[in-house]
C-alpha cells in the first residue's frame, strides 16, 4: 500500500518522526510505521524492543497526546505499527503544528494557522465577534437587497418587518447586539476599515504579466462586488459584453456567464480574509482569478473536478449565500465552471494551487499556443492551427509551403488532426480537399 494522507512508511526512527504524529492527531489520524522502506516493504528494525519501552514516554512528553504502539512481524522482520488517533484539540510539538497534506506533513504558519487554531477550538474566523463593529457599521441599501434575494429563493422565510439584528440572529451572525466578521463581510458600509483585503482588483494584461494595460480596484461588502465586479469586466475589461443576468447563457466563442460567476463566487465565499485581494487578471484568450487560502483538509485539485463535499472556508458566509441563492450548498461551483466552459465548447478549465492561494483559469479560444502544445501537438501542426485561425482553411499544399515538408508529411500531421478533432476535412476529397477547423 503507497503512502496516503493516514499512512506513513520510516525506515528507522528518528525525532523529526515526531512531526508526522503531530500531523495524523491533527488532522485525520494515521499509522506510522517504523521499520518499512517508502514503498511499503518491511526492512527491519534492530532496537524495536527498546523503542516499545521508550516511545510512548515521548511521544506523551513531546506531545501531550497518547498513541497505540504495536510490535509486529513480518518473515521474522520486526517492525512498529504507531496509531495515532484525531484529536479535536490542536497538537503542536515544540510550538510548533503540523498537519497531513496528501501524503505529506507540513507545518502551518500565518494565516492558515490562525484558522487552524479557531478551527479546532470550534470557531470559525466569519463567526468571531467583531468588537470593533455595530449594526450601525452594516449598510441599510445592501440588507434590503439581500432580502429580495432571500424572498425570490425561497430557501428560508423572512418576516417584512424583521430587524436588522433579528435578521443577523437568524444568520447565526449575531450574538445579541454584538455582530460577527461575517456580517461585516456581507453587509458592510465600508468594510475595508475592518479588513483591507476584502476587494478585488482586476487587471487587463497584454501578451504577458509585464504588460500591465489597465487595472481597477472594486471595494465593498461581498454583496456589492458580486455586482459590481461583471458591470466594470463588461464596461471597462471585456472586448465582448456578456449579459450576467442570464446565468445560463452560452456564447461560444466567449467567456460563458455561468463560469465567470462562479468563479467569483467562489473566490468570494472561500477567501481567507484574513489575507491578500482577490486578484483577477483578463488576458486576449483567458481570465484567471486567484484567492488566498488553501483547499480544505481532505479536498485536492481533482476532487474538484468531481462530485464532491462541501467544505466551506467560510461556514456562515456560505450558508447567508445560499440563503440568498447565490450558491447551492453542495460543492458544485467547481462543476459549474467546468460544465458551462464544456457546453461552450472552450478548453477544461485549470484549477491549480499557487502562491499560497488557488487559482482558476477559463481559456476563451482552445486553438492557442498553449493549448496546443497540451494536445501534443508538434510545431508544424501548431503553424498551420494558427494559419486556419487567420485564414479559415488549410490545403496540403498550404501546409507543405509553410512548413517546407514533403506531401507524406503534411498527410501524415494533418490525418493525426483529424484525428485529434482540432481539423475537420471537407467533404470535396482529391484536389479540392481542404481542411478546417473542428
Amino acid at each position: 500500500m503507497p503512502e496516503t494522507q493516514n499512512i506513513e512508511y520510516k525506515q528507522s526512527w528518528h525525532p523529526d518522526n515526531l512531526k508526522t504524529i503531530c500531523a495524523f492527531a491533527n488532522s485525520n489520524g494515521g499509522k506510522l510505521y517504523i521499520g518499512k522502506d517508502d514503498n511499503g516493504i518491511t526492512i527491519g528494525i534492530a532496537d524495536s524492543r527498546t523503542l516499545m519501552v521508550d516511545l510512548p514516554g515521548r511521544i506523551r512528553n513531546d506531545l501531550g497526546i497518547t498513541a497505540e504502539i504495536n510490535l509486529l512481524n513480518d518473515n521474522n522482520l520486526e517492525y512498529l505499527e504507531i496509531i495515532v488517533n484525531p484529536y479535536l484539540v490542536a497538537i503542536s510539538l515544540r510550538g510548533k503544528y503540523y498537519v497531513r497534506s496528501g501524503s505529506t506533513t507540513v507545518e502551518i504558519t500565518g494565516n492558515t494557522l490562525n484558522d487552524f487554531l479557531l478551527r479546532k477550538s470550534g470557531q470559525t474566523w466569519d463567526g468571531v465577534i467583531e468588537e470593533r463593529a455595530s449594526v450601525d457599521d452594516l449598510d441599510d441599501i445592501s440588507i434590503s437587497k439581500y432580502k429580495a434575494a432571500v424572498e425570490k429563493a425561497g430557501r428560508i422565510t423572512l418576516e417584512n418587518d424583521l430587524e436588522v439584528l433579528a435578521l443577523l440572529e437568524k444568520l447565526r451572525l449575531a450574538d445579541g447586539t454584538n455582530i460577527k466578521r461575517g456580517a461585516v463581510i456581507l453587509f458592510g458600509k465600508d468594510p475595508g476599515k475592518f479588513f483591507p483585503n476584502i476587494s478585488v482588483k482586476i487587471g487587463r494584461f497584454g501578451k504577458s504579466d509585464d504588460d500591465l494595460i489597465s487595472q481597477e480596484v472594486v471595494e465593498g461588502n461581498l454583496l456589492k462586488i458580486l455586482f459590481d465586479v461583471p458591470e466594470i469586466l463588461n464596461n471597462k475589461f471585456l472586448t465582448k459584453k456578456i449579459d450576467f443576468a442570464g446565468l445560463q447563457r452560452i456564447e461560444k466563442g466567449e467567456y460563458p456567464v455561468a463560469a465567470i460567476r462562479e468563479m467569483l463566487l467562489n473566490a468570494l465565499v472561500h477567501k481567507n480574509y484574513s489575507g491578500a485581494q482577490v486578484q483577477l487578471r483578463i488576458y486576449d484568450d483567458k481570465i484567471t482569478i486567484w484567492n488566498e487560502g488553501d483547499l480544505p483538509a481532505g479536498l485536492t485539485f481533482e476532487s474538484l473536478k468531481r462530485q464532491h463535499p462541501s467544505r466551506p472556508r467560510n461556514p456562515l458566509i456560505a450558508d447567508a449565500c445560499f440563503k440568498g441563492g447565490y450558491i447551492d450548498a453542495w460543492g458544485r461551483g467547481t462543476l459549474k465552471i467546468i460544465t458551462s466552459c464544456s457546453q461552450a465548447e472552450l478548453p477544461e478549465p485549470e484549477l491549480i494551487g499557487i502562491d499560497g492561494g488557488v487559482q482558476v483559469t477559463i481559456f476563451k479560444d482552445r486553438f492557442t499556443e498553449e493549448q496546443l502544445k497540451a494536445l501534443g501537438l508538434n510545431e508544424r501542426q501548431i503553424k498551420a492551427v494558427l494559419f486556419v485561425k487567420e485564414n479559415k482553411k488549410i490545403t496540403n499544399k498550404d501546409y507543405q509551403q509553410i512548413n517546407s515538408c514533403s506531401r507524406n508529411t503534411a498527410s501524415n500531421d494533418l490525418s493525426d488532426l483529424v484525428k485529434k478533432n482540432v481539423f475537420a476535412q471537407s467533404a470535396v476529397k482529391g484536389a479540392g480537399s481542404f481542411y478546417t477547423l473542428e
